[in-house]
């Protein structure tokens, strides 16, 4: 089936699982023809249907539970119950136990476009190889969380950028428009989020990310002891990879993944009966890389990048030998080449859409 068809198969089987937001999957369309990157990252279901039949030798890997739709933009951060600032992956919607080069191959490809686009300035092959390097010693090390208070000054200083400034994030919430109607089990949720028992609030429409955009997200914004706040809450489904595949395997991974990968937890990121809920804050959220400042060394931040996928892969403790071991039998280029067949594949997509489109 072509772009268009898969789209519309699998938001059929989205609209099965969740109620879908009408106006923002028609707002996800338009951005994914706007550039191959935003159609990357919107398209993970059509991901899971070529990467098998595209490339089967790293589609032979062992399993473990991975990401799935990861991306240079699904880096994040977050206060951890010590109020320390941790950096890693920031989105969990799409776990599925799958090979554990998807998630590696998708991340490079991802960074591919990012080049094309003058969002990085590396060549795609050193790019590529920076994000194997990481992973590789991320795997040898055993294991580390991205916690950037003492250590890791350079990519404290990445994710810290003014872009990133308090005063532009609550403007942004500020400008949201109200719900006005929202269902009673979801301002409980909310409530129930708060940092203490009758805080007012009011709940906004906000729309984020492309992956998950046309699902209901329910943005709680309060005044609290001098101060914004902020809790989300989320719509999860199962992953895309069970559309892609043909699969009845509703489970969805997101606490099972979240709780075993060498991490130090978010207190507030909690999944609850189908909805992830999260604090956003302008440190407790996603980094785009027109976010981080002019002059960053971004082969550091992509090495950062393969590192902390191994600390998620440590999640499945029982196939990290499995991977250890497959990782040196694959030929030194493996990587470069199969996210050049998945970016090959994109453009022809994207630009199908673009078409379809106009």
């Amino acid at each position: 089936m072509n772009i268009q068809q898969a789209t519309r198969q699998y938001e059929t089987w989205l609209a099965g699982h969740v109620r879908v937001v009408k106006s923002d999957l028609g707002t996800k369309h338009e951005l994914m023809a706007q550039d191959a990157f935003l159609f990357l990252r919107a398209t993970f279901y059509r991901w899971m249907q070529l990467f098998p039949a595209l490339c089967p030798k790293a589609a032979s890997a062992p399993t473990v539970l991975a990401i799935g739709d990861l991306h240079v933009e699904n880096y994040g951060t977050w206060r951890d119950a010590e109020g320390r600032l941790v950096w890693g992956i920031n989105d969990f919607d799409e776990a599925f136990p799958l090979p554990y080069t998807i998630d590696l191959v998708r991340l490079a490809a991802s960074a591919w476009l990012a080049v094309e686009l003058g969002h990085l300035s590396l060549v795609p092959a050193n790019a590529c190889a920076a994000i194997l390097e990481g992973y590789t010693k991320g795997l040898e090390d055993g294991g580390e969380p991205f916690v950037l208070a003492e250590k890791r000054p350079l990519l404290r200083e990445a994710v810290t950028s003014r872009l990133r400034d308090p005063t532009l994030f609550w403007e942004i919430f500020a400008a949201l428009p109200t719900i006005s109607h929202v269902p009673a089990k979801m301002i409980l949720m909310l409530k129930q989020a708060m940092p203490e028992r009758g805080l007012a609030f009011r709940v906004a429409h906000r729309r984020a990310g492309l992956g998950s955009r046309g699902r209901e997200r329910f943005t709680a914004i309060a005044d609290w002891r001098g101060g914004k706040i902020a809790r989300e809450a989320k719509a999860l489904l199962p992953s895309a990879c069970a559309w892609a595949a043909g699969l009845s395997n509703n489970e969805i991974y997101y606490s099972r993944i979240l709780s075993n990968a060498v991490r130090t937890p978010d207190p507030f990121l909690v999944v609850n009966d189908g909805w992830v809920l999260r604090r956003l804050s302008p440190y407790c959220s996603r980094i785009e890389l027109s976010e981080l400042p002019r002059g960053h060394d971004e082969e550091k931040l992509l090495r950062a990048m393969g590192r902390e996928l191994a600390n998620v892969h440590f999640g499945t403790r029982r196939a990290v030998t499995a991977v250890r071991r497959d990782l040196p039998q694959r030929k030194p280029k493996w990587l470069r080449q199969a996210a050049e067949v998945m970016v090959e594949a994109t453009l022809k997509d994207w630009k199908q859409w673009q078409k379809w489109m106009r």
